[in-house]
């Protein structure tokens, strides 16, 4: 049932700031040109808050082996190399690491679904997703997920999970165990040289090998330049991001048809058009329509939502994002990372700027499907200097931490962290990349991804993309503050 432009108006003047979600700034309506860096703090430098009450685990500490900085009493190791690790069938580990999830395996086994996001022919890339026997959608494409075991021992093992498919950007876990990788691209076959249609969502089994066999997209998703996508455990709703421009992005939500039960291999099972697959349409406490996301510029504005159906979900003829007009949907820059947790969603829009109508440097929301509402709970204001490390920008990959909070991956310009966020928007450093693919007069440093912690949360998992590595963090985890 949709909720109404009529229906969340009465509700925010019923109810005043109570919408708001637990630990938010509650403001229900935009401000434009409101510090919203500023807002985010408010009280924190009053008497009574002192350094207890401080978030995070104190400075970043230099790396003598000039990979990743990370504070006192932590410490990481190299769990695949692109280049370096090989697989069980002796090629070695794929290149360009991009989104990750975590899973309980026996024993204290860890197991891992890691994306590659190589795009385009195998021929362009040094180290492609091998095409092992039965495991390949497109022969041509280079991109694909490898599963990663690692144990208690330090042992870890690699083998293909899909091959064949292109730009394996991020994706998401499902409740039932299994891993949805998403393609980044709208290239059919025919372009830039693929042999198959691209843009679609795949399931990746990281227990049974069998289960990956014949790999068929998930139509039903829709075909789009696709980022992340969570499940709701509730309802069966599939939530999907779009990282796309010109026009901007959507975020689009996958009803399933009545008596259809998810599970391993029941998405496989899907007609092409099975469900409704639809995009969202915001406004906020007045009943005004909000054409874009960046146009919430205080922690703690509250859009209503609704959702407008998709006609040609595999567009056929135009892609799926232009087929609404600029009153139809709410669009988003760079709509990245999702991860599912405390009954919602939370969605990343990584940066705005001229495309946009305000700039921003990356936004955190969290969509509430019980009240369908979008709540903004983290705003990184523009950057002014990406070189010198102290601010973030670009958030992408995104997790929430079982410590509280998020801990965020950072795929912005100049230095590269990951960094968590409290409740109420606060932010820390966790990590730094320190590895200088550059030169020391011109540094680069790649972007994190595939930010994930262990099932038993002791250890945190992440990426440097370039050329492709996957870390395990261990060290003193602690509770953060609400505040």
């Amino acid at each position: 049932m949709p909720f109404t432009r009529r229906e969340f108006t009465k509700q925010s003047a019923l109810t005043g700031a109570g919408i708001a979600l637990t630990g938010t700034v509650a403001a229900l309506a935009t401000a434009p040109g409101a510090l919203a860096a500023e807002d985010s703090r408010q009280g924190h430098d009053d008497p009574g808050h002192g350094h207890h009450d401080e978030p995070g685990y104190g400075p970043l500490l230099p790396d003598p082996k000039g990979m990743l900085a990370l504070p006192a009493g932590f410490s990481y190791r190299i769990i695949t190399h692109s280049g370096v690790t090989k697989l069980e069938s002796g090629e070695y580990t794929p290149s360009n690491h991009d989104g990750t999830a975590t899973f309980e395996g026996p024993r204290g086994v860890t197991l891992l679904v890691n994306n590659h996001e190589l795009s385009g022919t195998r021929d362009r890339w040094e180290h492609p997703v091998p095409l092992a026997e039965g495991l390949v959608y497109d022969p041509i494409a280079a991109g694909g997920c490898t599963v990663v075991e690692t144990r208690r021992d330090g042992h870890t093992a690699e083998w293909v999970g899909i091959a064949g498919t292109s730009t394996n950007c991020a994706g998401g876990a499902t409740p039932w165990g299994t891993w949805l990788t998403c393609e980044e691209t709208e290239d059919r076959a025919g372009k830039n040289g693929l042999l198959k249609d691209h843009g679609y969502v795949f399931e990746v089994d990281p227990y049974d090998k069998r289960a990956n066999r014949d790999p068929r997209p998930i139509k039903a998703f829709g075909r789009y330049a696709h980022e992340a996508v969570v499940i709701d455990p509730k309802r069966g709703h599939a939530y999907l991001t779009e990282d796309a421009a010109g026009p901007n992005g959507l975020l689009y939500r996958w009803v399933p048809p009545h008596g259809f039960k998810h599970g391993r291999g029941q998405l496989r099972t899907l007609a092409d058009d099975a469900g409704v697959l639809q995009a969202i349409k915001c406004f906020d406490s007045s009943g005004q329509f909000v054409d874009d996301l960046s146009r919430a510029t205080k922690i703690g504005t509250v859009y209503g939502v609704d959702w407008v159906d998709v006609v040609d979900r595999d567009a056929k003829t135009v892609s799926v994002r232009k087929q609404f007009g600029n009153q139809d949907v709410t669009r988003a820059r760079k709509l990245e990372g999702m991860w599912w947790g405390d009954g919602g969603a939370y969605i990343v829009s990584s940066f705005a700027r001229a495309e946009s109508p305000v700039q921003h440097d990356g936004q955190v929301w969290f969509y509430d499907p019980k009240r369908r509402t979008l709540t903004l709970k983290v705003l990184l204001g523009v950057n002014a200097d990406p070189s010198k490390d102290g601010a973030f920008d670009g958030p992408d990959n995104i997790t929430v931490s079982p410590y509280g909070g998020l801990v965020i991956a950072e795929d912005g310009e100049g230095i590269q962290h990951l960094f968590g966020a409290t409740e109420s928007g606060r932010t820390y450093p966790i990590a730094r990349n320190e590895l200088n693919a550059g030169t020391a007069e011109k540094p680069e440093y790649s972007e994190f991804t595939g930010v994930t912690f262990s099932p038993d949360g002791k250890t945190l998992f992440a990426n440097i993309q370039t050329p492709g590595i996957m870390l395990a963090i261990t060290g003193p985890w602690k509770r953060q503050p609400n505040r």
